[in-house]
């Protein structure tokens, strides 16, 4: 199973040569399973790169959405294999409080952008599954889906194949002053033993408690979250849109010192676009 980040900001893009190094487009990560199958999680700016690669295939596509947000959804209409005839691309829409299955296709509709979905030559099918089904097959790997929170709700999950696990959560508030669709030990259990947690870190202490509420969590909970899941690798996500490369390398010093004070063998990383986990 190869990881590879092809966007990792949180909210919206952030150009310049401050963001470089980790990148300015939003929620994009590539897995290719085993079996080489395709699977995409989220479908920010940074999946028209990825488009760009997946163009000279013909293989299917499996796009896991965690939710509706903007930055979420709209590189959607910029994704190269949608323009292919015949090009199958299943999208498995996020568990949202407003069941809006469709969002990320009725964006290209009417005056918001030039080519309407019914002109695409691709077959793009939803695949939405109920609430009552939380684990289900792609390829070769076992999907599991568990509630973020966010407002607005949205999904979590985890890919498993071949003895290796990836979960992906974010968005995700781990101590909401709203009312929880998850808690801690819960969120626990489902990344437990992950060869890498992908988990929000969009803000730090100092952003509270401003920002309490606004749906993602502090970097150090992250760590919390990954040292009680006993995952091998935690990759820090959803970088905020104001924070800087030498702002993330402060995020992720500090985040390494929790780690040393807990001795732990967790490694931490900021996720950056380019980056590739070769897990196999």
């Amino acid at each position: 199973m190869q990881v590879t980040f092809f966007g990792v900001r949180g909210s919206i893009p952030t150009p310049g040569e401050e963001f470089v190094r980790y990148g300015g487009n939003t929620a994009c990560v590539h897995i290719k399973l085993d079996d080489g199958t395709d699977i995409i999680l989220d479908s920010g700016t940074g999946i028209r790169v990825l488009g760009n690669q997946l163009k000279d295939a013909s293989t299917p596509i499996h796009i896991l959405l965690s939710h509706n947000h903007w930055d979420h959804i709209q590189g959607f209409p910029f994704f190269a294999p949608i323009y292919q005839k015949d090009r199958e691309i299943h999208i498995y829409p996020g568990l949202t409080h407003l069941p809006e299955y469709d969002r990320i296709i009725t964006q290209m509709e009417g005056s918001a952008f030039p080519v309407p979905f019914s002109a695409l030559p691709s077959k793009i099918t939803l695949s939405v599954i109920s609430s009552e089904q939380n684990q289900w097959r792609i390829g070769s790997a076992t999907i599991k889906r568990l509630p973020m929170n966010h407002p607005g709700k949205g999904s979590a999950y985890t890919i498993e194949d071949n003895g290796h696990k990836v979960a992906y959560i974010t968005d995700n508030e781990l101590y909401p002053p709203y009312k929880r669709e998850t808690g801690f030990l819960s969120f626990v259990e489902f990344a437990q033993n992950a060869d890498v947690l992908i988990h929000d870190a969009q803000y730090t202490k100092t952003d509270m408690p401003v920002k309490s509420g606004w749906g993602h969590s502090v970097a150090e909970e992250a760590v919390k979250l990954a040292l009680a899941s006993n995952a091998k690798k935690l990759a820090l996500y959803s970088h905020d849109p104001e924070r800087t490369d030498d702002d993330i390398d402060k995020v992720v010093k500090y985040c390494q010192r929790v780690v040393t004070v807990a001795e732990s063998t967790l490694t931490v990383f900021a996720s950056a676009e380019g980056q590739s986990l070769d897990l196999s």
